[in-house]
């Protein structure tokens, strides 16, 4: 739950689920919603499909998932799961063999679809494999990839079909006592999706991934996923988050985080509160806001940066963040520190001198937060 006694109506009251485990992350219960992203490099390219990894755990991916479509990728698993920083979570799809070599790798979860791996014999090997190596597994239903009897039943893919396709699955996990297994139920469509994840939500205390599959590109997936996502956020459905672009995964760790931050539910690195900007400002906002993105990009130091063009909104904006610049006149304008007005600075300088000002707090809040700690 996000706690807000001050202001109630940002109060978030997440749903109770049980927690697992992703290697030494946890999911569900009361630990923080982790951001995962897949890598899109040949799975056998281990330096290139490592080097993915690397950077989307840089850019705070908590965990990362790769694809293992043949043999020869389950073979080089083995050597990107012992480079990654972060638990490596397996791509299975078609053949069964695939996820019991995964598991074998090393693995820290398996990802399966229902619709596509075959018999329940099958995906019983496949639990046999999770459980006598460690790894937890994800039940992975797609409105594209359902059962032909459910399509049959419902004449299209719908959420009552993506339900009961995730439940018949965990049945076939607990019937074998497995119980260290989240679940999603991913459409391209945000109605589809957002309702089925609602009717799993209500059906399962299992954690949930949560994702709108095939979201598109940078722009327009953001945006749906923004929507889809960020509605289950704010009423409490979610585990576990993917953002699926056609884009750099890095791209996707990042929206994810965004939105997660939007809602208080996540923080890390600089939060950016900028004016879109008009004939009022006193120094060119979009440029710098860019600027700034760039260069504050090493801070993880969860902490906030308001940059406004004018003193319309700039002052009462910069009382609520650590670090504020407000545009002004005759080419400078007014640093806020700690929410309080504090100096001068001119616009020519002020990129350089924000840097400065957003290093020197992030190392004091880490400082207090060691003291506090001791």
């Amino acid at each position: 739950m996000s706690h807000n006694p001050i202001r109630p109506w940002r109060n978030i009251e997440r749903r109770k689920s049980r927690q697992i485990h992703v290697g030494p992350v946890p999911v569900g219960g009361d630990a923080p919603i982790s951001v995962q992203t897949m890598t899109n490099t040949a799975t056998t390219d281990v330096a290139g499909t490592v080097a993915q990894v690397q950077a989307a755990a840089d850019a705070g991916a908590d965990i990362v998932r790769v694809s293992v479509p043949d043999e020869a990728s389950a073979k080089a698993l083995k050597e990107i799961v012992r480079e990654s920083p972060v638990p490596i979570v397996a791509d299975i799809h078609f053949h069964y063999k695939r996820g019991i070599e995964a598991a074998e790798a090393g693995a820290a979860c398996l990802r399966i679809n229902p619709g596509n791996i075959g018999s329940p014999e099958r995906v019983r090997d496949v639990i046999q494999a999770a459980r006598d190596h460690g790894c937890s597994m994800r039940i992975g239903v797609n409105a594209g990839s359902l059962e032909r009897h459910l399509l049959e039943k419902y004449g299209e893919p719908c959420p009552e079909a993506m339900v009961e396709s995730g439940l018949e699955h965990i049945r076939i996990l607990e019937d074998n006592d497995f119980h260290e297994f989240k679940i999603s139920v991913k459409a391209s469509d945000v109605f589809l999706a957002a309702a089925a994840y609602q009717q799993l939500a209500d059906a399962t205390d299992a954690p949930i991934h949560l994702g709108i599959t095939e979201a598109g590109g940078l722009m327009s997936g953001t945006i749906k996923s923004a929507i889809g996502m960020g509605n289950l956020l704010w009423m409490g459905i979610g585990d576990t988050i993917r953002v699926s672009l056609s884009a750099d995964p890095v791209e996707e760790v990042r929206v994810g985080y965004e939105i997660l931050k939007s809602l208080g539910l996540r923080h890390r690195g600089v939060n950016i509160i900028s004016c879109p900007s008009c004939a009022r400002q006193g120094f060119d906002v979009i440029k710098t806001v860019e600027a700034l993105e760039q260069r504050l990009e090493h801070i993880k130091t969860p902490m906030s940066l308001s940059i406004i063009g004018c003193v319309v909104n700039g002052p009462g904006e910069a009382l609520l963040t650590d670090v504020g610049f407000t545009g002004g006149g005759a080419g400078s304008g007014m640093v806020y520190l700690a929410g309080k007005q504090s100096h001068k600075m001119s616009n020519e300088r002020m990129i350089d001198h924000i840097v400065e000002e957003v290093e020197k707090r992030a190392a004091q809040i880490e400082a207090e937060e060691v003291k506090a700690a001791e």
